[in-house]
């Protein structure tokens, strides 16, 4: 049976996430070959400058970065990440190369796969030095590039993207249509595509909300964001009658503060947990970032999406938010504290049902196109 090396960080949840679904679901489809995954960081740690200077690995400063809400200027960091990412290179290909290298005697892979940004430069080069003309695959796990030299590159390689948008760029790269795959959207865990009957109602009653009011799911990833206690003091100042469920994830202040907080709203708090398609079944729609990610789980589960896009957002974030607009499935605001104002859009103004059955009509089913893909780029 063949091996291929999927190749992950946890600079943010979403490029695990996509690694773990994508190995299960090609195991459960019997696919003639066997996923095997690396973390990146651990090959890279003897290069990492960040860690030298600041005492921090820059996995730790990103998502140090998103828990705090410091992302004001992203663009720019980005840019000087790369910079340094680039200045460093040669040391990170020789220590890629040193790892494929030593597996060989082992067990050497048949393919790489990548699910990371920034440093698919230095993978495909090492990588080659290893097995030549062996394939070397990106999977985006954003809708759309952020160039240069962030997901897309020049070089003889493979492409699998989740929106038409990404694809394009690749094409304007001149990559080859036969090396650009396009699929219905981004990995999701197959755990969003098992059948569940859930009593909404019922449910919703449990947690002590009315089983019949209009009900907001507000999630802004595994470390929350202070951005929630935006969202609820201008949802409770709307007057509109809903109410909300709100997960702080890990940040144990920011659900206490939340759970703290007196509002006439009847809400939800709880913090992190791995039931997120149970809780956007019970929901109407979607508050959060407008991560690739958690804007697909809703869409998936029929939610339309209540996002922000400002100088705060992530720069390969911002299309999102236009891409849900063009879809009719999302309001895109300038500032969380406008929320109140949308959620009044949303109920009082008729646009949940049309929005609801715009997410439904997207149908993503990527992560069981993928292994096919794969397959067939090995066979070939």
């Amino acid at each position: 049976m063949k091996l291929v090396d999927v190749i992950y960080f946890d600079a943010g949840g979403g490029h695990r996430a996509a690694a773990k679904a994508l190995e299960l679901v090609c195991w459960q489809q019997q696919r003639p070959f066997q996923i095997r995954l690396v973390h990146l960081k651990q090959i890279l740690a003897p290069a990492d400058v960040f860690r030298k200077v600041l005492g921090l690995d820059l996995e730790e400063i990103y998502n140090l970065m998103l828990r705090r809400g410091w992302t004001l200027g992203s663009a720019q960091g980005l840019r000087f990440m790369q910079a340094v990412i680039r200045r460093y290179h040669a040391s990170e290909v020789r220590l890629l190369r040193e790892w494929w290298e030593g597996r060989s005697a082992a067990r050497a892979p048949d393919m790489v796969v990548s699910v990371v940004p920034n440093f698919n430069r230095a993978l495909f080069e090492a990588w080659q030095a290893v097995k030549p003309g062996a394939p070397y695959v990106t999977i985006l796990t954003d809708l759309a590039d952020y160039p240069p030299a962030f997901w897309i590159e020049r070089q003889p390689q493979f492409f699998v993207c989740g929106t038409e948008r990404a694809r394009q760029q690749a094409l304007e790269m001149g990559h080859p249509p036969e090396r650009v795959f396009l699929t219905s959207g981004m990995i999701l865990h197959p755990r969003f595509y098992e059948p569940a009957e859930v009593q909404v109602e019922a449910e919703r009653e449990k947690l002590g909300l009315d089983p019949h009011l209009p009900t907001g799911l507000v999630l802004f990833g595994g470390y929350g964001s202070r951005a929630m206690e935006t969202v609820l003091d201008s949802v409770e100042r709307a007057g509109v009658r809903a109410q909300l469920i709100l997960i702080a994830g890990k940040n144990e202040s920011l659900k206490r503060r939340l759970e703290e907080r007196k509002t006439r709203i009847r809400k939800h708090v709880l913090g992190f947990t791995s039931e997120v398609p149970y809780w956007m079944r019970i929901s109407d729609f979607f508050i959060g970032k407008p991560g690739p990610g958690s804007i697909s789980e809703a869409l998936h589960c029929g939610l339309p999406v209540i996002t922000a896009r400002n100088a705060w957002t992530l720069p390969q974030e911002r299309y999102n938010a236009e891409w849900l607009a063009e879809r009719g499935a999302g309001i895109a605001l300038g500032h969380y504290r406008h929320t109140g104002r949308a959620v009044a859009s949303l109920l009082d103004g008729g646009l949940l049902g049309p929005m609801r059955e715009a997410a439904r009509r997207l149908r993503n089913r990527a992560v069981f196109e993928i292994p096919a893909i794969l397959e067939e780029i090995l066979a070939s």
